[in-house]
């Protein structure tokens, strides 16, 4: 639950409503120059149509110098960002050839596995030199190499299943998988804040979706005794399976799961637990292995787990784990895994080589400095954060730290603003979130050094290229105006009217 002062709430409907009516007043004008002009595609339906077209015609482009930056290095720590321009009010960028070395403050470099590693980047060298950047076929063809069989192994054992199965895309192990699970006559119970690649997979599955509270488990039960005491539409029957969907980590919340109520709420009732551990693989328990570890689950208790390469192993693809049965039955139904290019063996090797340092199977204890530092990075930073009075959202131990931002004109004046002192972050508003809970996204990675962040809080007023950026995040809060709660020496004055947003 997001609360939101009923000031802010005010202004930001406001901006919102001014923008849309400068946009509807344009469009007019627009239809009638538009109508002096002959066209080649006079008695064709327009193919761009709808308020998503408006909105990314009157508001979106007006802004999106601050979205899709090119970089032209490694995502780590720190990260070369290509300056662009425009010459027609931001409807078209060009790039130069400038860039700015920036903190990388965006990118899901947990460990910080996507920049040079020891351990990984020769072995990596070597695979491709013997495997070539792509086997050219999906797995059931020629696709298959001693990679492949040898990460799935290595997979099933580090999330602690019995078996597993890879894929090339991340977004597609969610999207391409639950049509395959489920079909019409089953049951989908998804939490309210799941990602779209949850959300397209349930629609195209054919099974009756029904969502539940972010992450409320006492609502969860409701919808499952509403519809298991209903049946299926019309017939009533009873449903042929019910799968209960959740994430680990909500990538836009920064909250973690509350897996164990979850996972005994399911148990009581017979339905299926679907985990995505996008997020939180890798990047959270005290061996990695995830919330499951955090949280103290047992990994029997869940049916399906899911999770990507692309954050915590930097590397690129997603798996399913799960009984042999089931992994059996996915590679003979998956069209993910019969039809698409198998997982390059580059990639598969930068899997299994950061998985062994996490695990310590290079012979040194490099893994667990990692984990043991993005913890006490992403902790520190979103104290000091909430200290300086930003609006955080998320829990403690997760690196993803949302900072609020709501009006429309203070996302494009965060980012700048960010961007001119060195700083990239990522500014996230509709259609990733609703439309008055735009946020600033904020991931934390091991490689961002405890020295650097508490060189950052002596610094004043700018900020020299070695340093990192809490001071220039709160300097630029200052200027904006997004730091919606007191600091903390003044929290006793802290304003009591907020307005509460699910």
């Amino acid at each position: 639950m997001i609360k939101i002062p009923y000031l802010t709430a005010l202004s930001t409907y406001f901006s919102y409503g001014l923008l849309f009516a400068f946009g509807q007043f344009r469009d007019f004008f627009r239809k009638i120059f538009d109508s002096w002009h002959s066209s080649n595609l006079q008695g064709y339906a327009p193919i761009c149509l709808g308020l998503e077209d408006f909105y990314i015609r009157r508001l979106y482009l007006r802004i999106q110098d601050c979205f899709g930056r090119p970089i032209s290095s490694s995502p780590g720590a720190w990260f070369d960002v290509v300056e662009r321009y425009s010459n027609d009010n931001n409807k078209t960028l060009k790039r130069t050839t400038k860039v700015t070395r920036c903190l990388n403050l965006g990118s899901y470099n947990y460990l910080g596995f996507a920049a040079a590693d020891e351990y990984c980047t020769p072995r990596v060298i070597e695979t491709l030199k013997k495997f070539s950047p792509s086997t050219c076929s999906p797995r059931v063809d020629g696709g298959t190499t001693i990679l492949h069989n040898e990460l799935e192994v290595c997979v099933a054992n580090f999330v602690g299943k019995p078996a597993a199965i890879v894929f090339g895309m991340g977004y597609v192990t969610n999207s391409a998988i639950l049509p395959v699970l489920i079909g019409k006559g089953g049951l989908i119970i998804s939490d309210s804040l799941n990602h779209n690649s949850i959300v397209n997979g349930a629609r195209g599955s054919g099974a009756t979706v029904r969502v539940f509270q972010h992450n409320t488990p006492s609502h969860l039960e409701e919808v499952l005794r509403q519809q298991i005491a209903e049946g299926q539409p019309r017939t009533h029957r009873p449903w042929k399976k019910i799968i209960v969907i959740v994430e680990g980590i909500y990538s836009m919340e920064g909250e973690l799961c509350k897996l164990p109520e979850i996972v005994a709420i399911c148990k009581k009732y017979k339905a299926y637990v679907y985990l995505d551990e996008a997020h939180s693989i890798g990047a959270v328990g005290k061996t990695g292995r995830g919330v499951c570890e955090l949280l103290g689950v047992d990994t029997a208790d869940v049916d399906i787990m899911m999770g990507t390469f692309t954050k915590s192993f930097g590397s690129c693809g997603g798996y399913i784990a799960g009984s042999k049965e089931l992994i059996q039955y996915l590679k003979y139904t998956c069209p993910a895994h019969l039809y698409a290019t198998s997982i390059s063996p580059p990639a598969a090797q930068q899997i299994i080589s950061s998985i062994k340092v996490i695990l310590g199977e290079d012979g040194s204890s490099r893994g667990a400095q990692k984990l043991a530092r993005i913890r006490e990075n992403s902790n520190f930073f979103r104290s000091e954060l909430q200290k300086m009075g930003f609006e955080v959202l998320g829990d403690n131990d997760s690196p993803v730290m949302p900072i609020m931002l709501y009006n429309p004109a203070k996302i494009p004046a965060f980012s700048r603003e960010c961007l001119k002192q060195n700083v990239a972050v990522v500014t996230v508003a509709f259609p990733a979130t609703p439309l008055l809970l735009a946020r600033a996204r904020i991931c934390i990675s091991a490689s961002h050094t405890k020295e650097d962040l508490l060189k950052a809080l002596e610094v004043f007023v700018l900020v020299n290229m070695n340093f990192v950026s809490i001071t220039v995040i709160s300097q630029v809060g200052d200027l904006v105006g997004i730091k919606y709660f007191p600091a903390e020496s003044d929290k006793q004055h802290q304003e009591p009217g907020a307005l509460k947003l699910e």
